[in-house]
């Protein structure tokens, strides 16, 4: 009995992990160990009866949480965009841009897998949607097998860590951090993540150019009437988009002042980039209408195409995350902002259907059920486990690691790595991150900088062999069985499931890297951040106790010339306009009861020789302690630091 009292949280932990063994459902077997384990330790007299009384409590903290509200917006902003067509626009335009040079399909698979990241945060959408489009294209031109799933299945792993990822948001909600913060600092990681990306399929075309055959110009549809292929048209307009999105970066501070009236010297960097790219975008589209409308013939068939396409969800990008970074809107009115402007967007483009609405709606329904299900059931067992002193082993099991921050790190993330194959990133960030983030901000560790860390390692977790959730999607709309090529009409071989394993092996790697580059230089992240401000709270105390010292109320202390209760001459002398005679005992502190209604002691002279004055009410109805606004002081006492 004794060592199951002693050891009761470990016991815990190796209860959920058999419960999980046994196969049940994560969020059952939370709740169903959390409770199994909270009775049982009730009867045993570990804690008292009263832990129960906490449970329904924290459950509406639940349902009172606003930033949870920002999962099912931002699926459904994603799922109506995936289900409108916008991936398979974006993939057929991107694709006619990159695909005359070798491993352009592949580079369009990776930066419509970033867009489609930034607009539907949704890891299965975005793997579905490219595995359907472009793995037929890519294998009818002569793609690698195994580098077409892998380029495919971890583009759409980028949904994890590009803003508005879900993940993100869960992190934030677990470590007690602002969702804008955390994309704000996985804003770097993550397009370095797609510039590792890129970095790989650029070797693979110099080193290996039969794995990656350029697009034949044959298959090259948007073509000018002379046979060019339009890029210097579109070159052009996107070096005017971005000079002009540099001008208005450099100039910020100036149209600030031009717009407010008043002089603005410095401009966050954040509303720089923002507005900045809003600016560029804006003038692109500006082009094209103006060229379409007036019929100038200014821009050729691809500029048009590309433009048109590629506009509409950068624009929803910047409405969306741009909100978010510059503090307009939180991350639940961004992400309600988001699924508006999908549905009109959607509607513009003409594909709008109840068939749709209901699909996305159903879709929505079912992932924001299986969130709250599973963070009732962590609910349930953090409890239980907190009560069991849970968190004070793993400190002491962790906190005392070799190495110290960058010990407990490695460990952390090889611990992350290897439950990665059995757990997705939900039942991770539930489970895991409360546990560990109170050891990691005890040791010194930024937890934005240790969340964004974490959502990069479990992105691994998509890419897993042989369970990884991304194979899984891609593996359900690979062929498995030989087909005929609709446009070439050649029987082609199937997609093996060893082949997309092989393929997504390199990806893998490259995220791990990413996660060594991030613990060696955490500025990545925390370069992001607004620098924070350091209050002096020694300053701010002796200003308040100055201000409310200086105040009427203290037994007259304004009548008595203002003088400090402290000193003890805000009580008056026999001499004073107040007459209040300072009571014996009042040097002894606030407790004293003789400082306060002891009636002998007040009535005696202040000093030898004096005459004795009627003695000072205790509590006085308008001059006493209280009349005055603490409230007041205290943003008197701010107002001055």
């Amino acid at each position: 009995m004794e060592f199951l009292t002693a050891n009761y949280a470990p016991i815990m932990f190796v209860g959920l992990i058999f419960f999980l063994i046994l196969g049940f459902p994560v969020a059952f077997s939370l709740g169903a160990c959390g409770l199994f384990f909270g009775f049982l330790g009730i009867e045993l007299g570990i804690f008292p009866s009263s832990i129960m009384a906490w449970l329904p409590q924290r459950l509406i903290g639940i349902m009172a949480n606003d930033t949870l509200l920002a999962v099912p917006f931002f699926t459904f902003m994603g799922l109506v965009l995936e289900r409108s067509g916008m991936a398979e626009d974006l993939l057929d335009s991107v694709g006619q841009v990159f695909g005359p040079m070798r491993g352009g399909l592949a580079l369009a698979v990776i930066f419509v897998g970033a867009l489609l990241a930034a607009t539907t945060g949704v890891v299965a959408a975005s793997v579905i949607s490219m595995g359907l489009i472009s793995l037929p294209i890519m294998l009818r031109y002569g793609y690698s097998r195994p580098l077409t799933s892998g380029v495919i299945a971890a583009s759409g792993t980028l949904a994890q860590i590009i803003p508005p990822s879900l993940v993100l948001i869960i992190m934030a909600d677990q470590l007690g951090r602002s969702v804008g913060d955390m994309y704000k600092g996985a804003f770097v990681p993550a397009f370095m993540l797609v510039g590792m990306y890129v970095l790989y399929i650029v070797l693979l075309a110099i080193f290996r150019p039969s794995m990656v055959p350029a697009l034949p110009p044959e298959a090259r549809t948007f073509r000018e009437p002379n046979g060019k292929s339009g890029h210097q048209s579109l070159l052009v307009v996107a070096v005017v988009s971005a000079l002009v999105s540099i001008f208005l970066a450099r100039h910020m501070a100036d149209v600030h002042t031009w717009w407010e009236g008043k002089l603005v010297e410095s401009v966050p960097t954040d509303e720089k980039i923002v507005v900045a790219m809003c600016g560029g975008v804006f003038v692109a589209w500006l082009i094209a209408v103006v060229n379409r409308f007036l019929k100038l013939g200014l821009l050729s068939k691809l500029a048009e195409r590309v433009t048109f396409v590629l506009i509409p969800p950068l624009l929803l990008i910047f409405l969306v995350l741009g909100t978010i970074f510059l503090g307009v809107a939180t991350p639940t009115e961004g992400g309600a902002m988001g699924a508006v402007g999908a549905l009109i967007m959607a509607w513009l483009r003409g594909r709008m259907s109840w068939s749709l609405l209901k699909q996305a709606l159903a879709a929505t329904t079912k992932l924001a059920s299986f969130v709250m299900f599973i963070l009732i059931g962590a609910t349930v067992f953090s409890m239980v486990f907190q009560a069991a002193d849970g968190p004070k082993w793993v400190e002491h099991l962790l906190a005392d690691l070799p190495g110290g921050q960058v010990g407990f790190l490695i460990l952390v993330n090889v611990m992350i790595f290897f439950l990665a194959f059995f757990l997705d990133y939900f039942e991770l960030s539930f489970i895991v991150v409360p546990l560990l983030a109170p050891v990691a901000d005890k040791l010194g560790i930024d937890l934005i900088w240790f969340g964004v860390l974490l959502a990069v390692n479990m992105q691994t977790s998509f890419l897993h062999p042989p369970f990884g959730f991304a194979l899984f999607f891609l593996r359900s709309v690979a062929p498995d069985k030989p087909y005929v090529d609709k446009v070439t009409g050649k029987v082609m071989d199937p997609v093996t499931t060893m082949q997309i394993y092989k393929g997504a092996i390199p990806f893998l790697f490259i995220q791990l890297v990413m996660v060594s580059v991030l613990i060696a230089f955490p500025q990545l992240v925390t370069g992001s951040l607004d620098k924070k401000v350091q209050v002096d709270m020694d300053a701010i105390g002796a200003q308040m106790r100055e201000s409310l010292g200086s105040g009427a109320g203290y037994g007259g202390a304004e009548a008595a010339g203002g003088s400090d209760w402290s000193s003890g001459s805000a009580w008056g002398d026999g001499g004073s306009e107040s007459g209040a005679a300072k009571p014996e005992g009042a040097d002894a502190g606030w407790g004293n009861d003789s400082a306060w209604g002891d009636e002998s002691s007040a009535t005696e002279p202040a000093t030898p020789g004096s005459e004795a004055a009627p003695a000072a009410p205790a509590a006085p109805a308008t001059e006493g302690y209280g009349a005055d606004d603490p409230m007041k002081a205290m943003q008197d006492a701010l107002k001055t630091q």
